[in-house]
């Protein structure tokens, strides 16, 4: 059987035997970029969402899709004329949830006499690797919108820039201009020295390795310098304009996916073509986050546990499953400016 045994890890026989190290935790912060929709047990994997599509929206634009359109004259009515009826038109959008799971293993004998704390390590293990796997699920659907910018090019392929003042700007005005709500409120400035007042505006998305250009943003403000301290994450590394930034390292780049490094002075991972960032834009409602249960539990099924298929109950199992999906459900509210970063 595949898991932890004896012997695996080995023990530290003769040796001093040091606390254990801590390690690196993934970080969750796509959370708050998603509205979190709870799906109903016992209905099928599948979920449709119905919208109705304003006045003159583009049915043909997904983009554009919520954006109204009238024209005054067309609405003018003669004297004792009824006005022809209009029909409601409307959008469905369909979700479908998978499920994702993992399972560790270990054997009694290693919960007995192994000197390290198998299961709970396990278990620990668990909870934040589905954690990640859940990030990792918002992030593939997230970086894979149709809104997307790209810095100094046409596709991913010419990206030869990093990210922009000017390149934010556009994707506010478009945004703006499809009617995407803003996610945060303003924060004015407080009595405290050097504060600054903070505009509402959308969340950002990006790497770490992004934090360097984003400081060098036009108007960028730290959050040291909000007014009363109030991130919106442990992450959250400033604003610029309409736009508030929260850095991840999980949120990796395409590697050596942009136009040839040559003199450009941006990262890449082979020396010969650009990585490429995506810098997430979210506005509220843009993304649904799926779920039969909106949070899972890591299950642990003790050695000693004896069922048909293991008598003398010699395995013990650690696992974790969930059903979920993350759906891009208004396009026109939510973009991606792919960009390079500066090769430090």
């Amino acid at each position: 059987m595949a898991g932890n045994t004896y012997t695996s890890p080995v023990g530290r026989i003769n040796e001093i035997k040091g606390e254990m190290l801590a390690i690196s935790e993934p970080a969750e912060v796509l959370m708050m970029g998603v509205t979190p929709k709870k799906m109903p047990k016992n209905k099928g994997d599948n979920i449709t969402y119905r919208a109705v599509i304003p006045a003159g929206g583009a049915t043909t634009n997904s983009q554009t899709i919520n954006r109204w359109s009238v024209s005054a004259p067309t609405y003018v009515v003669q004297e004792g004329v009824t006005p022809a009826a209009r029909a409601l038109s409307y959008r469905d959008v369909n979700v479908a949830v998978n499920q994702y799971a993992v399972l560790y293993s270990y054997t009694d004998k290693t919960a007995d006499l192994h000197e390290d704390d198998i299961p709970g390590d396990q278990m620990a293990q668990t909870a934040m690797e589905m954690g990640l796997v859940r990030e990792m699920v918002r992030y593939g659907e997230m970086k894979a919108a149709t809104n997307v910018q790209f810095s100094g090019g046409t596709t991913r392929a010419t990206v030869d820039e990093g990210a922009t003042y000017n390149g934010f700007s556009l994707m506010s005005r478009t945004l703006q201009g499809n009617g995407a709500k803003m996610v945060t409120s303003i924060l004015a400035p407080g009595p405290a020295y050097d504060t600054a007042a903070i505009e509402a505006g959308y969340i950002v998305f990006c790497s770490t390795d992004c934090e360097h250009d984003v400081r060098r943003l036009e108007d960028f403000v730290p959050v040291a310098k909000y007014a009363n301290r109030k991130p919106l994450s442990p992450h959250e590394l400033g604003a610029v304009g309409r736009f508030r930034f929260i850095t991840s390292k999980e949120l990796a780049p395409y590697a050596d996916a942009g136009a040839a490094v040559g003199s450009t002075g941006l990262k890449s991972t082979s020396g010969t073509n650009i990585d490429v960032y995506p810098y997430l834009v979210c506005a509220e409602d843009a993304v649904y986050d799926v779920a039969l249960n909106l949070n899972f539990d890591v299950t642990h099924i003790p050695a000693k546990s004896k069922t048909k298929e293991d008598p003398f109950g010699q395995r013990g199992y650690v696992g974790a499953s969930f059903w979920s999906a993350a759906k891009i459900v208004n396009n026109g509210w939510f973009g991606v400016i792919e960009a390079g970063v500066t090769d430090l």
